[in-house]
């Protein structure tokens, strides 16, 4: 988890600049000065707060991040809801001085009490009700290359379980997997982040882990947050044995880890090829995945784009379908999650939206394109099941889990 120096500048100079306006509203509203005096005080304990959060460390190998996240929450969940109050109050004064009004300000502050109230509990009803709510996604897949004998295969997938963010309370992932294994899918795929920072966090979750079950297994891959890449780690050796931990961790759960890999999955005489990724990422990420190790050109093709055969990847960063995959192969079906759609999503008449967008361009659920060839090639976005960096799912950011049924 990191805060930027910048970032903690904006905060600091956000909240200083919204606590004056608001005190001098108090002031002018009320001669009590009780209420004064209760407001400086408790805006000087929410910048104490602050600072507290900006001071603790945030990448040595002995720092927790959960007390961090909680105090950054709680921050935020304030300050938001007092950012609420504020456009409100700012607004009633500019139509009373646009339209020369002579109504009273306490309407336009009255309602920016309500606002504010209603941001406040928005933001806890996240933490309390939304991160738990798990929303099974039904995705219909049709091609051409699917063989007969995979019509109505079913795979769940789901990613992003950050189990560290749950510390040792396993019982949101064992609702998870009740929940996956009640859909009774053939495969189950998981398409990375398993942890925050560092592989100790994934020990308690082992044994629900291991109780993921599909005919024909559990296939997974890393993401970003699995490689110790957010930790300052004091002997690099260190890093080296926590990721190889996270290996025989996932390995005696009985997932099968394709590192630049591929399984086939045959059904009499057909098959169907999945193909699995390290992480490729777009900067700041690093990048460990290598496309043509796991599935290395023909003679006569890049990646195989003459053959026939249905191909399903899975790959953490969705940027790389969009920048490699979608253009230079014919993998008929890309698998990625890592966006979280930064844990607030919002859905009005079927229209999406989440901050998201304005990082990634396939930010959650289906895209189709034509590859160079004219070939159709696809992607699936999961928003994830768990949290990093802020302990909560705002609005239709549900934990999701993505159920696609193959059609030909």
């Amino acid at each position: 988890m990191r805060i930027p120096v910048p970032a903690a500048i904006f905060l600091f100079v956000f909240s200083f600049l919204i606590d004056i306006y608001i005190y001098a509203d108090v002031c002018n509203s009320t001669k009590r000065r009780g209420l004064r005096s209760s407001y400086a005080v408790s805006s000087l304990l929410c910048w104490g707060l602050l600072v507290v959060i900006m001071c603790m460390p945030k990448r040595s190998e002995d720092s927790d991040i959960l007390p961090i996240m909680w105090m950054l929450y709680t921050y935020l969940s304030i300050y938001i809801a007092k950012a609420g109050y504020l456009l409100c109050s700012v607004f009633g004064r500019l139509i009373k001085v646009i339209f020369r009004s002579k109504s009273k300000r306490y309407i336009s502050r009255l309602t920016g009490v309500g606002v504010g109230v209603v941001l406040f509990v928005s933001m806890w009803w996240g933490v309390l009700y939304t991160r738990y709510h798990i929303e099974v996604v039904p995705v219909e897949i049709s091609s051409a290359q699917i063989p007969e004998s995979f019509n109505g295969y079913k795979i769940a997938q789901i990613s992003d379980l950050h189990v560290g963010t749950w510390g040792n309370d396993t019982t949101f992932i064992s609702n998870l997997v009740d929940s996956v294994n009640a859909l009774h899918p053939d495969l189950i795929v998981f398409t990375g982040d398993i942890v925050n920072r560092r592989t100790s966090e994934v020990e308690p979750f082992v044994k629900p882990l291991s109780r993921l079950k599909a005919p024909d297994g559990v296939m997974s891959i890393l993401g970003n947050h699995d490689y110790g890449d957010y930790m300052d780690w004091t002997d690099l050796k260190d890093r080296e044995i926590n990721n190889q931990e996270l290996l025989e961790h996932q390995k005696s759960m009985g997932w099968d880890i394709l590192n630049n890999d591929k399984r086939f999955i045959v059904r009499g005489n057909d098959s169907i090829l999945v193909i699995g990724v390290e992480n490729w990422g777009d900067p700041p990420f690093h990048t460990y995945g290598d496309l043509e190790l796991a599935l290395s050109s023909s003679r006569d093709s890049t990646y195989h784009q003459n053959d026939n055969l249905f191909k399903i990847l899975l790959s953490h960063n969705p940027a790389h379908w969009d920048k490699e995959v979608s253009h230079q192969t014919n993998i008929g079906l890309t698998l990625s999650g890592h966006t979280h759609a930064m844990q607030v999503e919002t859905e009005i008449f079927g229209w999406r939206w989440s901050p998201a967008k304005y990082r990634y361009e396939h930010w959650g659920g289906y895209f189709e394109r034509l590859n160079d060839n004219g070939q159709p090639v696809r992607l699936y976005v999961n928003i994830g099941a768990g949290e990093v960096g802020l302990p909560s799912r705002l609005f239709r950011a549900y934990p999701e889990i993505t159920l696609l049924t193959l059609h030909n």
